[in-house]
């Protein structure tokens, strides 16, 4: 009954380390947009289950933080950083996939 909860909670504490890692390297708020986009690239490339992708990947990327960085950047930059953060994660998501597909079509 809670097996399922304790493999994404475990993954999310991995994913979570990693982004403060991530964070600790690079200035935030660009650091979180790559963050943010890596992880759209490899949910769209590898379609993980429970531990890798809504664990290790959900808490990787952080919806929260990009939020936080909206409402306390002025008008011009959270415009810019709400587009590049759009652009960025959908097309990561769709190169992702496109990759995918691109891989399962190709005989082994």
């Amino acid at each position: 009954m809670f097996r399922p909860a304790i493999v994404v909670g475990s993954g999310a504490a991995l994913g979570a380390l990693a982004r403060l890692g991530a964070t600790a390297l690079f200035d935030a708020p660009w650091a979180l947009l790559g963050i943010n986009v890596l992880g759209c690239l490899l949910m769209g490339a590898l379609r993980p289950g429970l531990f890798w992708g809504k664990g290790v990947l959900g808490g990787f990327t952080s919806f929260s933080a990009f939020c936080l960085v909206l409402v306390q950047a002025s008008p011009l930059f959270s415009a810019c950083y709400l587009a590049a953060t759009l652009i960025g994660c959908l097309g990561a998501w769709l190169l992702g996939d496109a990759w995918a597909q691109t891989r399962r079509s190709q005989p082994c």
